[in-house]
């Protein structure tokens, strides 16, 4: 399973031990319930996805959503031994463990939103690079097809959930999870992600999901992030 990116630790690490000061490209405080685990920096500023996702929904999805799926977390383990364990670990932990579902969907939603947010970028979209067009169209038939099958996946999500671009047995796919689901560990790497719950688009989109997918596909996705993701 790869890890997101985070204030360039590694294309692969998901920083949750990081000493967070201020995240002055958002202009947003860092983590208000004290723990081990932190918000993690975004990799641009609030405005640079605009005008697919506004500054305002970024200020309530980043600074409210995942710093609040942050804060629970926190809450969650303090006094526990996975106060311990890094995200990662307190994932392999809970996953599947009834009674720890709470930690577990407080921890999935840290991982996931901060892997969605390494696979956007300013200006992105396009022809993805040479290190994954040829997989994209051995796995699809083009491009264009992998693009349409990550937008019919978010059309048919029902509910709140995720649509991700994986890598399995040496081949792509796209495959959707629910609330705070991830892909199958290890059976499927995820590349890319993109979230489906209304929070990510409703101020810019209301219900159109579907045209708030297909904007993101056309102008923010980062195929160099997939790439990156490969392994």
């Amino acid at each position: 399973m790869p890890e997101a990116r985070c204030a360039k630790p590694g294309p692969r690490t998901l920083a949750t031990r990081i000493t967070v000061e201020k995240d002055t490209m958002t202009n947003l405080e860092p983590t208000t319930v004290p723990g081990p685990h932190v918000l993690p920096p975004m990799p641009y500023a609030q405005d640079a996805l605009a005008p697919v996702i506004s500054a305002r929904t970024i200020g309530f999805h980043y600074g409210k959503h995942h710093q609040g799926y942050v804060d629970g977390l926190n809450r969650l383990v303090a006094g526990t031994p996975f106060a311990e364990m890094s995200l990662e670990q307190t994932l392999a932990a809970t996953a599947g463990q009834t009674e720890r579902t709470a930690i577990y969907n407080h921890a999935a939603q840290v991982w996931n939103h901060t892997f969605y947010w390494r696979s956007l970028r300013r200006m992105g979209g396009g022809e993805p690079p040479a290190s994954i067009k040829p997989l994209i169209e051995a796995s699809f038939g083009g491009v264009p097809a992998c693009r349409a099958a990550i937008a019919a996946a978010a059309a048919r999500r029902f509910g709140s959930g995720w649509v991700w671009l994986v890598l399995e047995k040496g081949k792509l796919d796209v495959v959707e999870t629910g609330n705070a689901q991830r892909p199958a560990s290890p059976v499927q790497r995820p590349l890319l992600a993109i979230d489906v719950w209304e929070h990510a688009y409703y101020l810019d989109y209301q219900n159109r999901r579907a045209d708030h997918v297909t904007a993101l596909l056309d102008g923010l996705i980062d195929w160099g992030f997939a790439a990156d993701n490969l392994g």
